[in-house]
């Protein structure tokens, strides 16, 4: 009997219960998730956009935790673990599997792309107070003086880095560019109460660190 092409199905696929198919999988244990993974990972770098859309679904949970531990911040993580799956999909063909397993591969480039963010969100700090930061709120100025008086730049920086990243962002924001906090909640799309949080945490760290009263 004839044998119809359509249901021809490779030794590593099998069909769903609705009849897709998909890429075989193992037990769930921790050997069958990473053999999972690379068959997913080896099927994506021939171009398998299903075997990819599997992939970023198994993984996703475990990227999205391991960005967040650097980040601390869930939007920057979520913009951040996009672009990797992004970068994933690029280079899947530079993937190896005799050099390691796929989920290492991919992790290890989630962590680079953290601190890749980490490093860019404190050159942009240091670039900005190199300009200098303006007074923009009452609660500010004690600090501004402080800094115009001394010319200490540099240690603001460092006392900037001792922030996360969030309270960074709201700090710099408010009193470089002049943000209300209303515009400041429209622009990153948090409550208001989360973004005087931040600017009333991030201005007593900073002026702790920096030895000015309140």
């Amino acid at each position: 009997m004839t044998r119809n092409h359509a249901d021809h199905i490779p030794p590593d696929r099998e069909r769903d219960g609705g009849g897709a198919v998909t890429i075989r999988g193992a037990d769930d244990g921790p050997d069958g998730f990473h053999e999972r993974a690379d068959r997913l990972l080896e099927a994506s770098a021939r171009g398998d956009q299903q075997a990819f859309a599997e992939l970023v679904d198994t993984l996703r949970p475990r990227v999205f935790r391991r960005i967040r531990t650097v980040l601390r911040d869930a939007a920057q993580s979520e913009e951040v673990m996009q672009d990797l799956f992004l970068e994933v999909w690029r280079q899947a063909g530079r993937f190896d599997a005799r050099r390691g397993g796929a989920v290492a591969w991919i992790m290890a480039r989630a962590h680079a792309r953290a601190v890749d963010r980490v490093r860019s969100v404190v050159a942009d700090r240091e670039r900005d107070l190199r300009v200098g930061l303006r007074d923009r709120l009452p609660e500010y100025d004690s600090v501004v003086e402080s800094i115009e008086v001394r010319g200490d730049f540099l240690r603001v920086a460092r006392a900037l880095r001792r922030l996360t990243a969030v309270q960074a962002e709201a700090v710099v924001l408010a009193y470089r560019d002049g943000y209300s906090h209303a515009e400041l909640a429209e622009k990153l799309g948090v409550p208001l109460g989360t973004i005087k949080s931040r600017i009333h945490d991030g201005m007593r760290h900073l002026r702790e660190d920096l030895g000015v009263a309140a």
